[in-house]
């Protein structure tokens, strides 16, 4: 199962494997205070379109678009999370503050896609699926 959570929000025991999947540190956030278990920067947006996207939702398709692009040509540094995803629980640290329009977002969708599995989206959507078992 692949999560997606803010790097700025408490370590849970639910995380699993957190990795952090920004190019830039997350500001203000010492390193002990973060937990991660990895930064993997190469399975970042580019710094072009990054900057490019600014967080302007009216860009969001054509950022999802050209960051998916991106993903296609670096197999190398998303295929681990994806493996890792199949042996438990990953949860992929993002700072930004918008929480439905973010690298964190695309990346999650994308290996959803790859892996067949849905994205866990929220708690609710969890024990929803835990209670039709």
């Amino acid at each position: 199962m692949i999560r997606i959570k803010r790097a700025y929000e408490s370590r849970a025991p639910a995380d699993g494997r957190r990795i952090l999947v920004e190019r830039l540190w997350p500001r203000g956030m010492k390193k002990e205070d973060l937990h991660a278990d990895a930064w993997m920067k190469d399975v970042a947006p580019s710094t072009e379109l990054r900057q490019w996207f600014g967080h302007e939702v009216e860009r969001w398709a054509e950022f999802r678009r050209r960051y998916q692009q991106e993903l296609n040509a670096k197999r190398d540094a998303w295929a681990p999370i994806l493996e890792a995803s199949k042996r438990g629980t990953v949860t992929l640290l993002y700072s930004a503050h918008d929480v439905e329009h973010n690298g964190a977002v695309v990346l999650r969708d994308y290996l959803a896609g790859r892996s067949r599995v849905r994205p866990a989206q929220t708690k609710r959507a969890s024990v929803t699926r835990v209670l039709r078992r």
